[in-house]
C-alpha cells in the first residue's frame, strides 16, 4: 500500500492505521476460512449444534456482512439497503450453492474491502440505518464500520471453530 491512496483520503498518518485494520482482517478472515479446509459441501452445509448455523451458511453471512457495510461506508444507509437481504437464508447453503462458490465469493468481497480501505476517509461518516438496536440519529464512522466488521468476522471464526469441532474434531488453533 502506497502513501498516495491515504494522503487523498485522510493523510499519510492514517496508512499505519489501514494497515493495522487491514492486517487484522486479514487474519480474522483467515481463521475463519480454514475451519472449512478439507470440507466437502455435504460437510459445510451440516448443522452441529443445536443452532441453524454452518460452516457454509457462516462463510455466506460474513461474506454478505462486510459487503453491505462497506457499501454503507461508501454511500450511507440507502446504499446498505440498496439490495435485499435473506435474513434466514444468510446461515444456511442453498440447494445449488458450493463450498468453493461461497469462499470464492467471500475472497471478491475481501478484495473489494482492501481496496475501499485503501481509499476510504477513514473519518467519514454516515447516518446509521433506522433499526431497533441503533440509537436513533447515531453515525459511524468508515472506521468503526471497519471494527465492526472485524468484530463480525472474529466472533463468527469463533462460532465456526466450534461447528467445526463437533463436526470432526478439527480445530483452528490448539
Amino acid at each position: 500500500m502506497t502513501d498516495q491512496p491515504a494522503a487523498a483520503a485522510g493523510g499519510a498518518d492514517h496508512s499505519r492505521e489501514r494497515a493495522d485494520l487491514l492486517e487484522a482482517l486479514g487474519t480474522h478472515r483467515g481463521f475463519l476460512r480454514y475451519t472449512v479446509r478439507d470440507l466437502d459441501d455435504e460437510q459445510a452445509k451440516q448443522r452441529t449444534t443445536v443452532s441453524e448455523l454452518c460452516l457454509g451458511g457462516l462463510i455466506k453471512h460474513v461474506a454478505g456482512v462486510e459487503e453491505r457495510w462497506m457499501r454503507f461506508a461508501v454511500g450511507g444507509a440507502a446504499a446498505m439497503r440498496s439490495e435485499p437481504v435473506d435474513w434466514e437464508g444468510q446461515f444456511k447453503m442453498a440447494e445449488g450453492e458450493t463450498l468453493a462458490g461461497l469462499l470464492g465469493a467471500y475472497e471478491q468481497v475481501a478484495a473489494r474491502t482492501d481496496e475501499l480501505v485503501a481509499t476510504l476517509d477513514l473519518d467519514a461518516a454516515h447516518a446509521l440505518p433506522e433499526a431497533p438496536w441503533f440509537k436513533p440519529g447515531a453515525t459511524w464512522s468508515v472506521r468503526r464500520v471497519l471494527l465492526h466488521v472485524l468484530a463480525e468476522t472474529s466472533q463468527h471464526a469463533g462460532h465456526a471453530d466450534i461447528i467445526r469441532e463437533s463436526l470432526d474434531g478439527a480445530r483452528t488453533m490448539g
